[in-house]
C-alpha cells in the first residue's frame, strides 16, 4: 500500500516546530481560490486577502453536515456502516458543528432544524444507493494534502476520500451534495479533481487511476481517468495562474470580471462594476497566509 497522504500535525507538533508552522503560514493555492481568481480576481482579493466575511449559506452548511456524517461513518468498522448507523450520526455531527460555529444556529432556527436535518437524512440515504460503504475501507478521509511544486508554488487542499485497491491503484473521491453539473460546469468540477490528482502524483509518485465525483442530490457519479501528460499540462496552468495572482498581489490590481455569477456574490455591494467601492488594499500578506487550513477545508466542503 502507498504511503499515507500528509495530514495536519497535532497542536503539540505546531508548538514544538516553529519552522513547520512558518511553512504552513505561507500563501498557498487551493482549488477554491484558484477558481475564484479565474472567475473574478477582485472576488479572490475580497476572500483571500481582505478576508471579508460572507453570509452563511444553508446549502453549504448542509454539505458540511453530510461530509461530517460520511467522514464519521468511514471511521467505524466496515460491518457497522449500516444505513441506520449513518442516520444516527446526523444529530451528533450537527451538535458538533453548532458548538464550534454558533452562527449556524441563527441560519437554522429551532423551528427549522427538523426539516434541515431531514434534508441531510435524504442525502445520506441517497449515498447508500450509489455506494456500499461496508465493502471497502478507504485509505484516508478528509485528508489535508499539500505539496510545493518545483517552481515554488504551494498547493493545498482537503480530499474527501482516497481509496487504494489491492492492486495498488488509487482513486480520489469527492462528495457533492448538489446536482451533477451540465456540460458547461463540468470543467469546474474536474478542475478540483485534477488539482488533487496532481497533488497525489507529486507527493506519492502515483498517477490516480480514477477521479470520482459523487453527486447526492440527483444520485449521479462522474468518473474521470487522468493521464500523466494531462496533469503535467495542468501543473503548468496552475503555475501560470499563481504567477498572475502574485503579480496582482504586488500591484494591488485585482480587476473585477462580471458574469451571471455576480447575482450570487456577497461582495457585489463593494464591486465598482455595481457602484461599490472596495476597501483600501491591505497589501499582500507577507509572512501570513492568504488562506488558513480551516478555510481550505470549509471551501472544499462547500464547493
Amino acid at each position: 500500500m502507498s504511503s499515507p497522504v500528509s495530514t495536519p500535525p497535532t497542536d503539540g507538533a505546531q508548538a514544538s516546530d516553529p519552522g513547520a508552522a512558518a511553512s504552513r503560514s505561507r500563501p498557498a493555492l487551493s482549488p477554491s481560490r484558484a477558481m475564484d481568481f479565474k472567475q473574478c480576481p477582485l472576488k479572490y482579493r475580497f476572500r483571500a486577502i481582505d478576508r471579508i466575511p460572507e453570509t452563511p449559506n444553508r446549502n453549504a452548511l448542509r454539505g458540511t453536515v453530510v461530509h461530517g456524517v460520511l467522514e464519521d461513518l468511514y471511521g467505524l468498522p466496515a460491518a457497522q456502516r449500516q444505513p441506520q448507523r449513518a442516520e444516527g450520526l446526523i444529530v451528533p455531527v450537527w451538535a458538533r458543528i453548532a458548538a464550534g460555529w454558533p452562527a449556524v444556529t441563527e441560519l437554522i432556527t429551532d423551528a427549522e432544524l427538523d426539516g434541515f436535518l431531514g434534508e441531510v437524512r435524504a442525502l445520506v440515504r441517497a449515498y447508500y444507493r450509489l455506494e456500499d460503504p461496508t465493502r471497502f475501507d478507504p485509505e484516508s478521509r478528509e485528508a489535508r494534502v499539500e505539496v510545493e511544486l518545483a517552481d515554488g508554488v504551494l498547493l493545498r487542499g482537503f480530499v474527501d476520500r482516497i481509496d487504494v485497491a489491492p492492486t495498488g491503484q488509487l482513486r480520489v473521491v469527492d462528495y457533492k451534495t448538489g446536482r451533477a453539473p451540465g456540460p458547461t460546469q463540468e470543467t469546474r468540477a474536474l478542475f478540483q479533481l485534477k488539482f488533487y490528482a496532481l497533488v497525489v502524483l507529486r507527493t506519492r509518485g502515483i498517477l490516480p487511476a480514477q477521479l470520482r465525483l459523487i453527486y447526492l442530490a440527483d444520485e449521479q457519479i462522474l468518473t474521470y481517468a487522468p493521464d500523466e501528460e494531462e496533469l503535467l499540462r495542468f501543473e503548468r496552468t496552475l503555475s501560470a495562474l499563481w504567477e498572475a495572482i502574485l503579480e496582482a498581489g504586488r500591484t494591488g490590481d485585482f480587476q473585477p470580471n462580471t458574469s451571471w455569477l455576480c447575482s450570487y456574490c456577497d461582495y457585489k455591494p463593494l464591486c465598482p462594476e455595481f457602484g461599490g467601492t472596495p476597501p483600501p488594499y491591505p497589501g499582500w500578506p507577507a509572512g501570513g497566509t492568504a488562506e488558513s487550513p480551516d478555510e481550505t477545508l470549509a471551501d472544499a466542503v462547500a464547493d
